[in-house]
């Protein structure tokens, strides 16, 4: 939409800027200047401009400094924002309180003037194990009136998803039906989040501002929290050299796991088990060359690949910087307006949902460019709505106590076919097919606190943890042996094949005969007639496991969401239920229980 002279109180100089500058607006940026704009009128037209705080626009009521953040996060995206969040608004004069879901007390919910929420979405939909509390508790009958509460939400997610940032739309949705007011619009984050968390923040700190010193209405300037020093992060990703690479498996066997083990030194940086290390890869060149034929575009044209302008030739842009191997709806949906393509609109309809969803399974960038052609008028149009590479995380499967300025990694290496071609995991067969001893690779740390073991080194510990869910327990019995913890160890191990299968075999009869293990059991789900797991394991022992629960263990589950920490979670209630004589809402309660104690944690992808 253009502005025009005649019907607006602009000259022409004044509306020419606007017009160059409202086009390359985000929504975010729309949103947060909106409001900048109504703040700054609020202060011209206050008659006491030496005031120390302004009076809020409905019910005479002073504006307070001081913020409640909670956060609900399974990798620890959440919780690190959460934290940066709470550091800038202290550093801008307000009283911040900080608190995990699962921490935080509700009956204090209607205590709170100025909520934030950070909050990511798990799985098909689900919210984080430390929000599940907090959101039964917000969506139950039990739910104050919170007609006195401002508040916005911080949602992360991730497009591939169809139910992307599901969970922060929810909380958004119910703390407004309950009464609340948006203090700002909620922002939903791909995995790409640092640029829209980063303008959620700055439009927080502005609509938190509103009402306080006449100055606190411009744009405050973000000051950095006492003691920070540059360091290498997300955004800043260390280059780590490649120590070791082998494949774990045995000849003959279905799978291809890779033991990587990567140089810290010089770094800086430091993690605890139970954390994850971050990788940016490269997509497979050959991919992008087979991209690049269908495509119109000079392979040797340069293009912007960040906002800060960074120029790059399209095929190198197309190989580092833009993820190709998945599709999202919103990048359909920008394809469909951008290239008018008739066929790709009546697949957007409403009622084609179902359809839409099945297309997207197992297809890449290049069947989509295949199928519906490109869009744009040039190479730089058409890099502009694909999404930023993301970073893949994998568990941590090593101890910095014993293998000081290293990090090792367990990494399943992901190849199959989908509609007549092979598919490629971009992470896991660069690590697979391309790294040498030697290589660089860009990392980074992300710390998960709610993965760690018990601070209590006595505490009885059950793993379970199927192919590369063995990973965080390599490094738990590495570290528990350099601290000589007293607590016992159980471990759960299952795979395909016990000869070809079994990783790091010889490292777990070794802590099996030191005692640092306790107890393990193994299930190979190839090996019989009728195929065994995990969980069928734990049910055959569920008198002892069910009494280390009555002795205080923590249970620790690593691995796939969707099938095996499914299963192994309602093992757990049928062993609780059995053996505690429960019925089955008692049982649930029971690990419910466990959960908000910190006695039950999972890391599962």
């Amino acid at each position: 939409m253009q502005l025009q002279v005649s019907n607006s109180p602009f000259n022409q100089e004044q509306a020419e800027l606007l017009n160059s500058l409202l086009p390359s607006l985000t929504e975010t940026q729309k949103i947060w200047l909106s409001g900048y704009l109504t703040a700054s009128l609020s202060v011209s037209n206050t008659s006491s401009a030496d005031a120390p705080v302004l009076e809020a626009q409905s019910g005479g009521k002073t504006i307070s400094k001081e913020v409640t953040i909670l956060y609900g996060s399974q990798t620890g995206n959440a919780q690190g924002l959460a934290e940066n969040a709470a550091s800038k608004l202290e550093g801008n004069g307000f009283q911040v309180t900080i608190s995990s879901m699962s921490d935080f007390k509700v009956n204090n919910l209607k205590k709170i003037e100025n909520l934030l929420i950070a909050v990511s979405t798990h799985g098909e939909g689900d919210p984080p194990d430390n929000t599940l509390s907090f959101h039964e508790y917000l969506h139950g009958r039990r739910a104050p009136s919170l007609e006195g509460l401002r508040y916005s939400v911080l949602a992360l997610g991730d497009s591939s998803y169809e139910f992307f940032c599901e969970t922060g739309k929810q909380f958004d949705k119910r703390l407004e039906e309950l009464g609340g007011t948006r203090l700002f619009p909620r922002v939903d984050c791909d995995l790409d989040y640092d640029e829209p968390a980063s303008e959620w923040l700055e439009g927080v700190i502005s609509s938190l501002s509103e009402g306080q010193v006449s100055s606190a209405a411009a744009v405050p300037e973000a000051k950095a929290s006492v003691g920070e020093k540059t360091s290498y992060s997300r955004t800043n990703p260390f280059k780590a050299e490649v120590l070791e690479n082998i494949n774990l498996n045995g000849r003959g066997s279905n799978k291809e796991t890779h033991h990587l083990e990567l140089s810290l030194e010089g770094s800086g940086l430091t993690f605890e088990p139970g954390d994850s290390l971050g990788i940016y890869p490269k997509n497979d060149s050959d991919l992008v060359d087979m991209l690049l034929m269908e495509l119109d575009w000079d392979p040797k044209e340069t293009v912007k690949v960040n906002k800060q302008g960074e120029l790059r030739q399209l095929r190198e842009s197309l190989i580092s910087d833009f993820e190709i191997t998945v599709l999202t709806k919103s990048l359909i949906e920008q394809a469909a307006q951008l290239s008018g393509n008739e066929d790709l609109k009546e697949l957007l309809k409403p009622g084609n949902e179902e359809r839409l969803k099945e297309y997207r399974e197992g297809r890449d960038l290049l069947d989509f460019v295949r199928d519906f052609g490109t869009w744009g008028e040039s190479a730089q149009e058409f890099v502009s709505i694909l999404r930023k590479m993301p970073a893949r995380l994998y568990s941590i499967a090593s101890s910095l106590s014993a293998y000081p300025d290293e990090v090792h990694l367990t990494i399943g290496a992901v190849r199959y076919e989908s509609h007549g071609r092979e598919r490629k995991g971009v992470c896991s067969i660069l690590c697979a097919d391309i790294l040498q001893p030697g290589d660089l690779l860009p990392i980074y740390i992300q710390h998960n606190q709610n993965f760690k073991q018990p601070k209590n080194p006595d505490t009885p510990i059950i793993m379970v943890g199927p192919g590369t869910g063995i990973a965080p327990f390599r490094s738990f019995i590495q570290d528990r042996e350099e601290s000589e913890a007293k607590g016992k160890t159980w471990l759960f191990f299952g795979d395909q094949h016990f000869v070809t299968d079994f990783l790091y075999q010889t490292e777990w009869q070794k802590w099996l005969k030191t005692g640092v293990l306790t107890k393990m059991d193994v299930a190979f789900s190839r090996d019989t007639d009728e195929k065994v797991y995990v969980q069928d394991r734990m049910r055959e022992q569920s008198g002892e496991l069910y009494e280390w629960l009555q002795k205080g263990a923590a249970v620790y589950i690593c691995g796939d969401e969707k099938n095996m920490a499914h299963d192994v979670h309602n093992t757990l209630i049928e062993i609780i239920e059995k053996e505690g004589n429960m019925s089955h809402a008692d049982a649930q309660a029971y690990l419910e229980d466990m959960q908000q104690n910190k006695r039950y944690q999972r890391d599962v992808y």
